[in-house]
């Protein structure tokens, strides 16, 4: 599907509205989503080269943003909802949704070149080095607070989520301690308390890392994505480990064999749809 200029602001807005799932939904992908719509492309070219294309794309993507912004004020309050009555069940399938993109994930980091001993060791190395700093941060950092410099990380990862491919934000945002507070501010519409720093991060971040990234992918594509692959899969294994000095973390307090049960099939829910959103990614890229 190819977006053309006669895409109107108000087909460009709902787009927004359809894109912004991929930002606060583990497992699903934003970046996917503007593929499917026909706008990634244009969109990396945007972020990348972003002097060169700001006269003839600021005004095409505005209807796209504010779309975005609507979407993303929809869905929090019901995810939000979801997170405090059904914790368990709804990180289960989160966690599901992630790892049913593991295999095309895996698949793309040897796509170029065969993997190699030195790809086992960044996968792994960076798999347990990444895993204890997220598990022990709170120990090592102190929690990160739910303020406007806190919400500008949060923005950049959103953004790093765009622009490295596989890479899921919204579980390391879980773990940072930031999901709960970020979707009650985007549910209260707090404009300049989350919003606001959101979108700096987010821009900030996008300005620094659009080049080197893609020098990085294209340069070094398989130790990036293998490095890649150890960060997903560590986040995705924390979300479901009970962790005392983490804000946010799994609870499984008075959980009852129903719960495990439809946690068992939400995992398998998620799996499945997380699945089928890295085919939908492999045959729209």
């Amino acid at each position: 599907m190819q977006t053309t200029r006669r895409d109107s602001p108000l087909k460009r807005f709902f787009k927004g509205v359809i894109i912004a799932l991929g930002f606060i939904l583990p497992g699903v992908s934003g970046g996917v989503l503007a593929a499917i719509l026909g706008i990634y492309e244009r969109l990396l070219g945007f972020m990348a080269h972003f002097r060169e294309n700001f006269k003839r794309d600021f005004w095409y993507f505005v209807p796209v943003g504010l779309g975005g912004i609507v979407g993303i004020a929809l869905l929090s309050a019901p995810l939000e909802y979801l997170l405090a009555h059904w914790q368990v069940i709804v990180l289960w399938g989160f966690a599901g949704a992630i790892v049913g993109t593991l295999p095309a994930l895996t698949q793309t980091a040897s796509s170029q070149t065969a993997r190699d001993g030195a790809d086992y060791a960044w996968f792994w190395g960076t798999l347990l080095i990444s895993g204890g700093l997220l598990y022990f941060m709170s120990d090592l950092f102190g929690t990160l607070p739910a303020n406007f410099w806190g919400f500008m990380i949060a923005g950049a990862l959103i953004a790093l989520g765009v622009l490295v491919p596989g890479l899921s934000p919204s579980n390391l945002l879980l773990i940072l301690g930031l999901f709960t507070p970020m979707l009650t501010g985007f549910k209260n519409f707090d404009i300049l308390g989350v919003y606001l720093p959101i979108a700096l991060g987010g821009i900030l971040a996008m300005a620094l890392f659009s080049k080197s990234m893609d020098y990085l992918i294209h340069r070094f594509h398989s130790r990036v994505y293998h490095f890649i692959l150890g960060i997903v899969t560590a986040s995705t294994v924390l979300i479901l480990v009970p962790n005392s000095h983490a804000a946010e973390s799994i609870s499984y307090a008075g959980t009852t064999w129903q719960t495990l049960l439809l946690s068992a099939i939400a995992l398998m829910v998620g799996t499945a749809l997380g699945y089928w959103m890295s085919q939908l990614e492999e045959k729209y890229k």
